[in-house]
């Protein structure tokens, strides 16, 4: 692959510009920010470590998108926190105008390019890049069953003192309090989990799962998490780049699939150099398919809140 833009030169933006670097995903990484000097300064201070880091993949920053040209994957991270007296709907209205200026340039720069979005509301967000580029629903996706999971997965590892590498898991819905962890997927080694853990405590590690983000804002003070997120973004990326086909959980337009459609929830997929090439359905039972439907519910209200 090519070109990979980052839009964003914040913590999650920069990092992710960092790791895709690092991996040898693409040739060339641009980051892009409004910020005058922010992406240009970052992505100069990263590619003055690639002879440490022995990587090739050059990084460069701008303000504008004309460098972007060509690119074939946005990730976008640009967007604004929520700060104090802000309402939740005056930050979807925001980050809505802020992702339809994006969206815009992505189509206007590189109409064949695969958008990743994770700036939150997530799924909402992700909804107005498809509307806005008028992208197929297998090029725009969001990044958070991949994090949502990794954490999940990391506090059973952490529980049962075993490697994450052999904790499988997956978290299904939206990118929320409402998520839906599923337990009856959780194998450690191929062993179901719930035979080396009391249900009780894995209702615990589900609720801490859906929490999890809010969980590093408190102990931050100030700020939020962006090493796992980037991380995610990298292990996405990838998959697309290498056209590697891996089974990852992300947030995708869904048309039918459990019973529901015409919105951006967090499923499985297989990322090839298609984007979405496949969604997988998984048997649920019914407090998980309820959960889900929860979870889409609370989705669609945040959507009927932007107008795109």
């Amino acid at each position: 692959m090519q070109k990979i833009t980052v839009v964003g030169a914040g913590h999650v933006g920069a990092t992710a510009a960092m790791r895709l670097a690092g991996r040898e995903v693409a040739r060339e990484v641009v980051l892009v920010d409004i910020v005058e000097g922010l992406a240009s300064g970052k992505a100069l201070d990263q590619w003055e470590s690639a002879p440490v880091e022995a990587t090739d993949t050059r990084l460069t920053g701008t303000t504008e998108y004309g460098p972007t040209e060509g690119s074939d994957i946005y990730v976008v991270t640009g967007g604004l926190a929520r700060k104090p007296g802000m309402s939740r709907a005056d930050l979807v209205a925001k980050n809505a105008e802020i992702i339809t200026d994006i969206s815009e340039n992505i189509a206007s720069h590189s109409p064949d390019s695969i958008v990743i979005m994770v700036t939150n509301p997530l799924d909402v967000m992700a909804y107005v890049a498809k509307e806005v580029t008028g992208f197929p629903r297998e090029r725009v996706m969001g990044m958070a069953g991949v994090l949502d999971t990794a954490r999940f997965r990391s506090f059973i590892a952490a529980e049962l003192d075993v490697s994450v590498q052999d904790v499988q898991a997956l978290v299904l819905g939206g990118h929320g309090d409402s998520m839906v962890p599923l337990v009856s997927s959780v194998t450690v080694g191929g062993i179901p989990v719930t035979e080396l853990m009391e249900r009780s405590r894995l209702e615990e590690i589900v609720d801490r799962t859906r929490k999890a983000g809010g969980e590093i804002v408190d102990l931050l003070g100030d700020g939020s998490a962006y090493f796992a997120p980037s991380a995610a973004v990298a292990e996405m990326c990838e998959s697309i780049a290498r056209d590697q086909k891996r089974v990852l959980p992300c947030a995708a337009w869904v048309q039918g699939e459990y019973g529901l459609e015409d919105l951006f929830l967090g499923v499985p997929c297989k990322l090839g150099r298609g984007g979405v090439e496949e969604i997988f359905e998984v048997d649920l039972d019914a407090d998980e398919q309820s959960a889900l439907d929860a979870s889409a519910a609370e989705v669609r209200d945040t959507m009927d809140q932007v107008d795109v």
